[in-house]
C-alpha cells in the first residue's frame, strides 16, 4: 500500500492515478477510461464509482481527505443538473467528492505545471497551486485564530482570499455577537447583520473552493446556515478537519493541500 494522499484525474479518454507525498507527486496507474464514451446517467456514476473503489488497491484508506478526484474533458460537458447528480450519487457510493474543474480552472492548473516543470499535465500544476481564489468560513467570535492561520496558509500559495479581506476587528464589535472586521462600515440596526451576512456569502460565487475553519471538528449554526447556500450553488467545499454537528452529509472534502 502506498502513503500520501491519492489524486485521481479522469480526462476525456483516460484515467491516470498520482500518489502526492512529500511535495513529490508519482505516477501510479493510467488506462483507457473504464466505461464507453455513450455512457450517462446512472451508469455513468456507476462506473466511475466502481473505479474509484479499486483504489483501495493503491491506498489503506478511500476517503474524502486522503482521496481527492477531479474530472476534466467530457465531464465538463454534461449539463448542470446531470452534473449535479453525477456528484451526489459518486459522494453517496464512496463517500467521495467527485470535483468537476472547470476550463478555465483546468487551462490554470496546466500553464502553472508547464511553467513549474515543463510538464503539461494538469495535476503537476494543481499540487502547486489549487486555488486562484477562495473563501474562508467559520466562527469569527470563536475561532479567529485558526482561521488567520488558515488564510496566510493558502495566501502563502499564491491564493488570493476574497472574504474575509482582513481579520482586524473593529474595536467597537470586538466581543459581541456579530464581529466586524475593519474594512466592514458599522451596523445600522440588527437587520443589517443581513447585509454583511450576504457580501460575505456572495463572494462563494467567484471562487474556486470554500475553506470551512472548523478546529475540531465544531460547525456553528452560522456556517451551517452558509454550508446551504455553498451547496445550491454546486461549489467546491473543504472543511480543514473532519466536521462534526453537521446533520446532513453532502459532498465535502477535508484538510487543505492536494
Amino acid at each position: 500500500m502506498t502513503k500520501g494522499r491519492v489524486l485521481v484525474h479522469f480526462g476525456s479518454e483516460r484515467v491516470s492515478v498520482y500518489r502526492h507525498q512529500s511535495g513529490e507527486l508519482s505516477l501510479l496507474t493510467r488506462e483507457r477510461l473504464p466505461f464507453g464514451a455513450g455512457l450517462a446517467g446512472e451508469a455513468l456514476a456507476d462506473s466511475v464509482s466502481e473505479f474509484c473503489a479499486g483504489l483501495k488497491e493503491f491506498t489503506e484508506v478511500v476517503d474524502n481527505k486522503n482521496t481527492r478526484v477531479h474530472a476534466t474533458g467530457v465531464f465538463q460537458q454534461l449539463p448542470q443538473p446531470e452534473a449535479n447528480a453525477l456528484v451526489n450519487s459518486v459522494y453517496v457510493d464512496t463517500g467521495l467528492y467527485f470535483n468537476i474543474v472547470g476550463p478555465e480552472l483546468e487551462q490554470f492548473y496546466l500553464d502553472t505545471g508547464m511553467s513549474a516543470c515543463g510538464s503539461y499535465d494538469m495535476v503537476e500544476g494543481l499540487i502547486r497551486r489549487e486555488f486562484r481564489t477562495a473563501v474562508v468560513c467559520g466562527s469569527f467570535q470563536q475561532s479567529l485564530g485558526d482561521i488567520e492561520g488558515t488564510i496566510t496558509q493558502l495566501r502563502e500559495t499564491g491564493t488570493e482570499v476574497l472574504s474575509p479581506r482582513s481579520t482586524r476587528i473593529k474595536p467597537e464589535t470586538e466581543g459581541t455577537g456579530f464581529i466586524l472586521f475593519d474594512y466592514q462600515d458599522l451596523l445600522k440596526n440588527e437587520r443589517d447583520t443581513w447585509r454583511h451576512k450576504y457580501v460575505h456569502m456572495d463572494a462563494f460565487r467567484q471562487a474556486d473552493a470554500v475553506i470551512v475553519c472548523n478546529p475540531g471538528g465544531r460547525v456553528g449554526s452560522g456556517t451551517v446556515f452558509e454550508l446551504g447556500f455553498m451547496s445550491a450553488l454546486s461549489k467546491r467545499v473543504i472543511f480543514t478537519e473532519e466536521p462534526l454537528g453537521v446533520s446532513v452529509s453532502f459532498p465535502c472534502e477535508v484538510g487543505l493541500g492536494a
